[in-house]
């Protein structure tokens, strides 16, 4: 019978390892540590995310249970004081360049958006991440509550994140958008949350493309009227030059609006937008489109483990988010490379099940019937 490390073994060897080393070297504080290392850190953490686990504790026992298991993953199980101390004093940026080192892989297999153009299209928004005020007061936000803020754009290309900036509840949208960073000729997509005449000239001056949703309150005037498709729900379709004292200060260039009567709701939404080229009912489709990220939130929130956190510090709290989000792109790039048809909770309902079988793990993510088993193949015991 053909040889097979177990399936968690099999996974990790989509991070490259040498990538993980120099980013380890790079992002360290302290002393040199002697009995373990960021690596086996790392392994324990994604063992915790993808078996489930809510507790330091949890994780220890299912590694020593499984420590036997442990000879191809380079690691070895660390006792849970240690790994606290590693989450709550080594630095949490280690993985957060480890998540953008792993997007570029990613972003390699992703398949297409879906839309006609070749333009790349994203999404950006935040999202609370409750935290209990108890046991994280420096989350504090509002009377009895504490949360950190997740700001996140997607790549519609694969529906994976690209960049992530982790902040206090309180930071506003606008004050971080000025973070992200698009390639020329991509188009982005944000809610009203975002309306910031400054940021939207910057964008409009490197070449990118947005489309939003325009204020109750905005001032404009219309320069032309363009005309419109039959049986689309478009309303109208201008070129407008707004005439508020924020956006003649920022001296913006003329913008296009589109409003749009949703056939299946009867809501109208009204659009903004810089990009010309593209026809009226795209720009209502590509907003509609900007609704994958709420979706992307909400299931990180449910499959993966960033509601009950290991830590009580800041540093420990954003290790877990950022290794959250590397496991995301782990099980994204998978999929992308096999092409499997499996959804990722599907997937991860899976891994779970069977992290620590020696079993290929393409075949069993393809669903293909388990081999017979051999008790002299490796990491099976026998029955006595």
């Amino acid at each position: 019978m053909a040889h097979h490390n177990t399936v968690f073994a099999q996974l990790l060897k989509l991070v490259p390892r040498h990538e993980f080393e120099s980013l380890a070297k790079a992002h360290h504080s302290g002393r040199q540590l002697r009995r373990t290392n960021r690596w086996s850190q790392f392994v324990m953490l994604v063992m915790g995310q993808l078996s489930g686990r809510r507790s330091l504790r949890d994780i220890e026992s299912n590694a020593r249970a499984q420590e036997r298991r442990w000879y191809h993953l380079g690691a070895k199980p660390i006792a849970r004081s240690s790994l606290a101390r590693l989450n709550a004093k080594q630095p949490a940026s280690l993985f957060e360049h480890l998540f953008g080192r792993l997007y570029q892989r990613c972003a390699s297999r992703a398949p297409g958006h879906g839309f006609r153009f070749k333009n790349k299209l994203f999404s950006l928004d935040a999202s609370l991440i409750d935290l209990s005020l108890k046991i994280f007061p420096w989350a504090h936000y509002a009377k009895g509550k504490g949360a950190m803020k997740l700001h996140l754009s997607l790549d519609h290309d694969g529906m994976i994140p690209n960049f992530a900036v982790l902040s206090e509840a309180r930071c506003y949208e606008t004050r971080l958008a000025h973070c992200f960073h698009y390639p020329a000729g991509s188009i982005v997509v944000f809610d009203r949350g975002y309306s910031d005449y400054s940021w939207h000239k910057q964008l409009n001056d490197q070449g990118i493309f947005f489309v939003t949703r325009q204020r109750g309150n905005a001032r404009y005037e219309v320069v032309e009227r363009r005309k419109l498709g039959r049986g689309t729900g478009l309303k109208c379709d201008q070129v407008i030059r707004l005439t508020g004292k924020k956006s003649d200060c920022e001296a913006l260039p003329l913008l296009r609006r589109v409003r749009y009567r949703d056939p299946e709701s009867g809501k109208v939404y009204v659009f903004v937008t810089n990009n010309f080229h593209l026809a009226a009912t795209t720009i209502a489709e590509i907003y509609r489109q900007r609704w994958q990220i709420e979706l992307f939130f909400k299931w990180i929130k449910q499959n993966l483990q960033i509601k009950a956190f290991l830590g009580t510090s800041i540093n420990a709290v954003m290790t877990q988010i950022w290794i959250a989000l590397c496991v995301y792109l782990l099980l994204a790039y998978l999929k992308f490379s096999a092409r499997l048809a499996w959804s990722l909770q599907q997937m991860t309902r899976l891994l779970q099940l069977n992290l620590f079988q020696t079993r290929p793990l393409i075949p069993l993510l393809r669903g293909d019937p388990e081999p017979p088993d051999d008790p002299l193949s490796y990491g099976q015991i026998p029955l006595v």
